[in-house]
């Protein structure tokens, strides 16, 4: 049994830092002689920037330096390591093929200055993606500017709140519900809204009932996101939308979770008026939060003219930047945005095409129904529906052992798996979301499957095991909040006497 999981034995290498490393006189390089006379740098150099002291600089030999950062590098865990079911976050499969694309010379030594002549295949690259984005999402027209999902928000709301200014009144509330991601207030406050809490039902979805009556003329839009962060399918939203259109009010569409509808469901035809993409959720490019991202925002023909400018337009002459737009909001990011993720979701879009993107919603749908059939038996489901692309658990069934979904979490890294997301939705206590993507063969979820089963059973007979857990990684179970608050980012030597 303890053969099927990966990671759960193998050859960890101790690593201690590079500054411990080492001997005085050791080198790790060798350079040719001179064939010029030797400088005196106190000659060339304001004296203030010749560095005397070395105290402290490791001196190694060429294999040790490369061993340090070989090990160092096989340390890090991602998606080409193994199995990343993080819920919040589409931990997929990137094909390496996009990466390529990306660094072709005329893509990566573009200039953002380069005239709008000689660069018109990165000009008709990004208006052909504003509309595949707009087909998939349902959308009249798109903004490639935005760096991230979380700027799309903002952008979104500043061009719905620019609209309703239009209409005579910007309107003081935006309703957002009780499963929405965290970014939704917060975007929902910087443009000026109060932010107004919509609980979900039984079912964890919105119901009609509870949009009537949150819903009056002071409310400037609905922040939805559908599926929502429980995985489930918001089914009202037909009905939502047209409650909020009847009294004024737009619906800005969390478009986080598009991995689930590609193909299946256009977000516009349910009657959305502002859709944010993830690139890096949805097409396969790295994700925003660490950077470089993107978030595309789209958008139906009423707001258009409120998109951030330049927009890409094509007239006889080719591919330009449109900036005549004077009721637009405005630039929201330098240039265009991470040009180099626009060139990777292009190609993935392209390579996978439409029935690609639909088989890829599906799969993903089944890996996620999959998991939850078969751990319901073992952990607690808050919502017993089938799922789209994720589905949560909680640690009701582990925590009358003193078990907590965090426990859960790092014993899980003793069988090889990434944890995934834990306390996320709030709407559930002691949450565990599990996102397997459609990147995983079904060996490896009922590997995850497994070890999770495992887990539970050792929650009853052996709680201590997951309360000390994680066992077989480097460091065992640290101070979480210590590390957050007090992290030690910088070496520096230790004072003599």
């Amino acid at each position: 049994m303890k053969e099927q999981w990966p990671g759960a034995c193998g050859l960890v290498l101790e690593e201690p830092l590079i500054f411990e490393k080492g001997a005085k006189g050791r080198i790790g390089y060798s350079l040719p002689r001179l064939d010029v006379d030797e400088a005196d740098p106190g000659k060339i150099w304001p004296a203030k920037l010749i560095r005397h002291d070395w105290q402290g600089f490791p001196e190694m030999s060429e294999v040790e330096v490369v061993r340090h950062f070989t090990h160092l590098a096989q340390w890090n865990y991602g998606v080409d390591s193994g199995f990343y079911p993080l819920g919040s976050c589409t931990m997929k499969y990137n094909p390496k093929v996009n990466e390529d694309l990306a660094r072709l010379p005329g893509f990566s030594g573009a200039h953002p200055y380069q005239p709008e002549e000689i660069t018109q295949g990165a000009l008709r690259l990004m208006y052909d993606l504003q509309n595949f984005l707009c087909q998939i999402g349902g959308m009249d027209q798109v903004t490639l500017q935005p760096s991230a999902g979380a700027q799309g928000e903002l952008t979104g709301m500043l061009m719905i709140r620019a609209y309703l200014t239009d209409q005579g009144n910007p309107r003081k509330k935006v309703l957002v519900p009780d499963t929405a991601h965290g970014t939704n207030p917060a975007s929902s406050s910087l443009c000026g809204y109060q932010v107004i809490q919509v609980k979900s039902n039984e079912r964890g979805i919105l119901s009609p009932q509870a949009i009537e009556e949150k819903m009056d003329e002071d409310v400037a839009a609905l922040m939805i996101t559908n599926p929502n962060t429980l995985g489930l399918f918001e089914e009202h939203i037909c009905q939502i939308a047209e409650m909020v259109h009847q009294k004024g009010g737009q619906i800005y569409c969390d478009g986080a979770n598009l991995n689930a509808l590609m193909g299946l469901s256009k977000v516009g035809d349910t009657g959305v008026d502002v859709l944010h993409f993830n690139l890096h959720k949805t097409f396969s490019t790295p994700h925003g939060g660490g950077g470089p991202g993107a978030g595309p925002v789209g958008v139906k023909d009423h707001l258009a003219r409120y998109l951030p400018v330049p927009i890409i337009i094509k007239d006889r002459e080719g591919f330009r930047f449109d900036y005549d737009r004077p009721q637009s909001i405005g630039k929201v990011r330098s240039f265009y945005g991470n040009f180099g993720i626009l060139v990777r979701a292009y190609a993935y879009i392209l390579s996978m095409g439409p029935a690609g993107l639909k088989r890829a919603s599906l799969v993903a749908l089944l890996n996620a129904n999959y998991l939850r059939a078969k751990l319901k038996d073992f952990y607690f489901l808050p919502y017993d529906f089938p799922c789209m692309h994720e589905c949560v658990f909680s640690d009701r069934l582990q925590s009358q052992y003193g078990v907590t979904a965090l426990d859960i979490a790092k014993r899980l890294m003793d069988y090889g798996f990434h944890p995934p997301t834990i306390y996320f939705p709030l709407v559930v206590h002691g949450a565990l979301m599990i996102e397997p993507t459609e990147s995983e063969a079904k060996e490896t979820l009922d590997q995850f499957i497994a070890a999770m089963v495992q887990i539970a059973q050792e929650a009853q007979t052996d709680p201590g095991l997951l309360k000390n857990a994680p066992h077989k990684t480097k460091v065992s179970r640290l101070d979480e909040v210590l590390a957050n608050r007090k992290p030690r980012l910088r070496w520096k030597p230790e004072k003599k006497g």
